[in-house]
């Protein structure tokens, strides 16, 4: 199963208690320590976290800085707890206007938590959807047949993220309260089921997420095909 989450509601949940927005980070950073855990305890196949999208560069300066400090820091001081918890770790998004220091942690983590063989995680940064599925279209490739094309294009799509492969997302989770999807994963998520909470991502926790995973668990996908009927056992 691969969930999807935009974490969202830092800065509000940081001004509702009188502190500045990068103390909201800093709480949201913890957070995701705690859904890394609670998924992998889950059994979730793979977890996609929105960390910075490429619009965020349109956020003030500082506030920016300190993301991209507060990211550096999550990888020096995660990837050893990723190897204990046999968490493969991927950053998906641009890398051309990632500091070089960032950078180098980026590439440090990935390579030091490869041979894991429990949930991949990846983490989105610098990323857009859009920017990502208009470069992979660009992209030469050899001719194949019809029924190929959907896995030719998503193999590009992979190398234009830097991703390792993974499914399509069967779960997208976002916090915060607002209900768009914001240039995350929309080829991914063609047939995602979408859920939305209005817990702040501070406060979100493995409670909340298994909240989510018991309604996505009461849900049919239909993949756009006709329901199948109900059993007669089920009928009685």
């Amino acid at each position: 199963m691969h969930v999807a989450i935009i974490m969202d509601g830092n800065g509000r949940w940081a001004g509702r208690r009188g502190l500045m927005r990068t103390a909201g980070h800093i709480e949201g950073a913890r957070t995701v320590r705690r859904i890394v855990e609670a998924a992998a305890t889950a059994g979730l196949g793979t977890l996609t976290l929105y960390a910075f999208s490429s619009d965020n560069w349109g956020r003030p300066p500082r506030e920016v800085g300190a993301l991209l400090k507060l990211f550096r820091r999550y990888l020096l001081t995660e990837t050893e707890r990723c190897i204990r918890q046999q968490v493969r770790l991927n950053i998906i998004g641009r890398r051309d206007r990632l500091g070089s220091e960032l950078l180098r942690a980026v590439e440090h983590g990935e390579r030091q938590t490869a041979h894991c063989t429990g949930m991949h995680l990846r983490m989105a940064v610098d990323y857009s959807a859009r920017h990502s599925i208009l470069k992979a279209a660009a992209t030469d490739g050899p001719e194949c047949a019809a029924e190929d094309e959907f896995a030719r294009f998503r193999s590009r799509l992979n190398a234009v993220n830097h991703s390792a492969p993974a499914p399509d997302v069967d779960l997208l989770i976002r916090t915060g309260g607002d209900q768009r999807l914001s240039d995350f994963l929309l080829w991914e998520c063609a047939y995602a089921e979408l859920y939305f909470t209005d817990c702040l991502w501070p406060d979100f926790a493995g409670d909340d997420l298994g909240l989510a995973l018991e309604d996505f668990s009461r849900r049919q996908r239909r993949f756009g095909k006709v329901a199948e009927p109900l059993t007669a056992q089920a009928q009685t």
